[in-house]
Order: structure tokens, then sequence, then C-alpha cells
């Protein structure tokens, strides 16, 4: 299922890699830099223990919103305008801390979400859109939701909480030399002392990690390491295809098990041929 919400370095055109990528076994499934939730709602809901976190408070407020009030955001938004004066004024308003309610504080988000330019929150969109036709997706996302932890910690302290041999991590943090974007969000920024922390986070875990982050010379050095796996990948950048049709973004994606036990586990697909011609 789709995510109800798009966000800054969200997941949506590599979700379906990124699924195919995890591991074959694990119990508990950690979304360390949730955002815009792309690879939780892309995954199947198993058996496994769900775990959604940001640091970023109103982002979480949304998701606990959508999860335990939806009926009563959905409301709030009904008759929100699709305008600059009013986008101007409920950013402004959330920049106070002035909502009433944690419900009213979701709405304003999610509608600044919803109609800035690139889901960037600074800037007016000017795109036509109706917040009512996203009515769908929130009711979904209420549905997945349901059992999932919602958490709103340090990324060090989250891992330190559920790092078992049986819990698997999918971190996809601001990406180097880019976190100023992540300034405009509610966030204070992601430092390079904070990509160093989060490795050595991941590197004394019991668990497994998959992450995910732009192909660098710093982030390649950071993660060269025994016993971990790094990938490159491509990806249609969203924000230069508006004027550059075709333009990729080179990622990398970081492991400390084999990305592809599931592909070398897959059952052999029956063929009428062997190698020589002709089965007999």
């Amino acid at each position: 299922m789709n995510s109800f919400m798009s966000w800054i370095g969200g997941k949506k055109s590599l979700r379906e890699l990124i699924v195919t990528l995890f591991p074959i076994y694990y119990e508990r499934y950690i979304e360390v830099f949730g955002g815009g939730g792309w690879v939780l709602f892309h995954k199947s809901p198993g058996n496994d223990f769900e775990v959604y976190n940001d640091f970023n408070s109103l982002l979480t407020n949304l998701y606990r919103c959508v999860r335990e009030k939806p009926d009563e955001l959905m409301e709030t938004l009904r008759y929100v305008l699709n305008s600059r004066e009013d986008f101007d004024q409920t950013r402004e308003a959330l920049a106070r801390d002035s909502p009433a309610s944690n419900v009213q504080k979701a709405a304003y988000f999610y509608q600044l979400i919803r109609y800035s330019y690139a889901s960037g929150l600074t800037s007016f969109g000017s795109q036509p859109h109706d917040i009512r036709s996203n009515f769908p997706l929130i009711e979904q996302a209420h549905r997945r939701l349901a059992k999932v932890v919602i958490e709103n910690k340090d990324f060090e302290k989250l891992i330190r909480q559920y790092d078992r041999p049986v819990s698997f991590f999918y971190c996809d943090p601001p990406y180097y030399e880019t976190e100023g974007y992540y300034k405009n969000v509610g966030e204070d920024g992601f430092r390079k002392e904070d990509h160093i922390r989060l490795r050595d986070a991941l590197m004394k875990m019991e668990g497994k990690f998959l992450l995910s982050y732009n192909d660098c010379s710093f982030i390649r050095e950071l993660y060269n390491a025994p016993g971990i796996q790094i990938d490159a990948y491509t990806r249609i950048n969203n924000i230069k295809q508006r004027y550059d049709n075709g333009a990729q973004f080179p990622e990398i994606i970081i492991a400390n098990y084999d990305m592809q036990e599931r592909s070398k586990n897959a059952p052999a697909q029956l063929n009428l041929f062997d190698q020589e011609g002709f089965i007999e």
C-alpha cells in the first residue's frame, strides 16, 4: 500500500527494491528514521513486532493521530483551503506552537506537507489539490498502523532499546551534506558527528541493519569494514526531474548481512529445458 504522505528523502521509488533486500528471518522490524513510512507501508504486516520512529515530534504526532483519531483529523482537514494566505497562517501557527490540541497540530502539519513545494514545508506549492482526496489514504494508514509502536526518540537511544539478535533495523537517515533540508521540517539538522554516531551504533548492534545513503566517498569510507556489504543503485531524482527529464540520483545500500539471501534461497523455477536441451 502507499503512504498517506510525501516527505523529503522518501523511499517511494526504492521501496520495492529495499523490501526484496530484507533478511529472511527477523522478529522485530524497526524503522529508525521513519519519515513518510514508504517502506513500512510497502512491507507485508506479518507476525513481526513493528516500530516506527522519527525524531521530528510533529511527524510522530501526525502518525499517532492517524492511528488513534483519524475521524477527528479528517474532520479538521475537511475545510482546509488551498491558498497561499492559509498556508502562511498555518505555518506561522505551527512555528508559535499555538494549536489547541494534538489533532489540530497534526492537521496543520499535514496541510503544510500537502500544499508545500516538494513537501519541504517552507514555500507554497501553487498546485491544484483537494486535501479530501487523501482521506482514503488516511483511513488505510489508520488500519495499517493499528499495531505499530510509534516512537519519538534519538536514533541511538532507539537502537539501544530495541536491539536484539532477532531485530532488524531499516535506516534512512538524512543524506550526507544534504542535512540542511531537514532544518526546515522541525528538526535541528543532522551533523557530521551524527553520521559517525549512527555508524558506531550500527556496528555494535546484535541485530541486523539495512541502511540507505547517498553515494559518496565519506559514507563509503565510514562503512568500509569487515562483514559490511555495500551495493550501488540509482533512482529518479524527483526534484531535478521537473527540469531535467530522466535525472538519476546515485545511492548506496549498506547492510551487515548478505542482502541477496532471499534471492539465493528462492525456489528454482521449473523449466522444460535443461542445460543440454529438452528433458527426456
